[in-house]
């Protein structure tokens, strides 16, 4: 530090180490600062995290009644799942239950042997056997259509589309209806030739179709399924939109089924097999099954078979294996309670039976176990966290899941 004299009066100028010396202090309080705020986003991460594996990994005891109300349960009624609440279905009539229990409204259409499908925001109902069928969103009923022949499947689209196959004396007919009920499309296949439908499946655009038909041929049974393009790469490939098809020997497939726009499940006696099918379908995998299956079930990233345990040593009665949509498992649950429904979610597996109802995180883990004061008709997830809508004999709960044994 220099120091100079001028009139008594004593003038200290700065050096180079001075300014040295706070440039290093600037800097040490710099790096402090980020250091501190470092330490408090590292903290704020780790209580996230913490609060996350916690809110996942709770163990739920009980419930907690949110709402309540009485209901008359109707032994010929069907539910499903439609948007966050329920569509019931009898040979009456359609409602649309909320998640208080609370009935929305009720359509009129009687229905001898009611059969339904649901994708997003629609619904169609129709009368197996019969000639009608009714289109469905959140606010009521769309249209209602009277088929010219008699009604085997049903499936509908995002948009409302339904796909119907329809049969005669000798002839089996698909109809494509856009939502009001106007033709879009139509094919006619010949019993002899086709065989009998089991199954149809449109994608979500409803632009794809998926069908299953079985045929007697001689002494031997034969399983066709067939896809169908109605975009333009089916309109290119011939008349009729087909754009390929498989066929087995011995083995008959009930059920297809497309989990999401581009990939379907066949679901056979004897196994599942997975196809793609983002213009034309091919074979992706096959899920043996390993001894007798007594359900399949599906959701739009896994499918999942029960089946008995063959372990006779065991408590557990059921085996329940989880698989993606590349057929490759993703864990096996053991359970003990006889069940009658599966319902299954993009991040759970819900099972009731009895009064009983057992909730599996697509993870493989327990997350709820519990017996409730009635006979269980249905038990669906609402638009809450951790909240359910469970349909009684005598009652419809809106439940949350608790961390204490209530």
């Amino acid at each position: 530090m220099a120091r100079r004299s001028d009139d008594n009066v004593i003038y200290v100028s700065g050096s180079e180490e001075t300014r040295k010396e706070n440039e290093r202090r600037n800097s040490e309080r710099k790096k402090n600062r980020t250091t501190a705020i470092m330490v408090a986003l590292a903290l704020v991460v780790i209580i996230g995290v913490a609060v996350f594996v916690y809110m996942k990994m709770r163990n739920f005891k009980g419930i907690k009644v949110i709402q309540s109300s009485e209901t008359t349960f109707d032994s010929n009624a069907n539910y499903i799942e439609f948007g966050v609440n329920l569509l019931k279905y009898t040979p009456d009539g359609v409602s649309y239950i909320n998640e208080n229990g609370d009935t929305v409204w009720t359509a009129g259409d009687d229905f001898d042997v009611p059969i339904a499908a649901v994708c997003e925001e629609y619904a169609v109902v129709a009368d197996k056997g019969g000639n009608l069928v009714a289109v469905f969103n959140e606010e009521g009923q769309v249209s209602s259509v009277d088929m010219p022949y008699s009604i085997c499947d049903i499936d509908v689209a995002a948009q409302g589309a339904f796909a119907v196959i329809l049969e005669s004396d000798e002839t089996n007919y698909i109809y494509m209806y856009d939502k009001n009920g106007n033709v879009v499309y139509e094919m006619k296949t010949s019993i002899d030739k086709s065989g009998y439908p089991m199954d149809i499946t449109v994608s979500e655009d409803g632009k794809k179709l998926f069908t299953s038909y079985f045929k007697l041929d001689g002494v031997n049974i034969k399983n066709n399924l067939t896809a169908y393009n109605f975009d333009e790469v089916g309109q290119n490939e011939n008349a009729d939109r087909m754009v390929g098809g498989f066929s087995f020997d011995e083995e008959m497939i009930p059920k297809v089924q497309f989990v999401s726009n581009d990939a379907i499940a066949a679901f056979s006696d004897q196994n599942i097999r997975l196809y793609n099918m983002k213009e034309k379908p091919s074979e992706k995998a096959v899920i043996k099954y390993d001894g007798e299956v007594s359900s399949v079930f599906y959701c739009s990233d896994y499918l999942g078979i029960i089946k008995p345990n063959a372990d006779a040593g065991s408590s557990a009665k059921n085996i329940m294996q989880i698989y993606d949509l590349s057929g490759n498992e993703i864990f096996k649950y053991s359970f003990s309670m006889e069940y009658d429904n599966i319902h299954a979610t993009e991040d759970e597996i819900i099972i009731t039976g009895g009064n009983q109802c057992l909730i599996v995180e697509k993870s493989g883990r327990t997350k709820f176990s519990y017996t409730f004061d009635g006979m269980i008709k249905s038990m669906v997830p609402s638009s809450r966290s951790n909240e359910y809508v469970v349909t009684m004999e005598n009652k419809t709960e809106t439940i949350r899941l608790t961390t204490e044994d209530k």
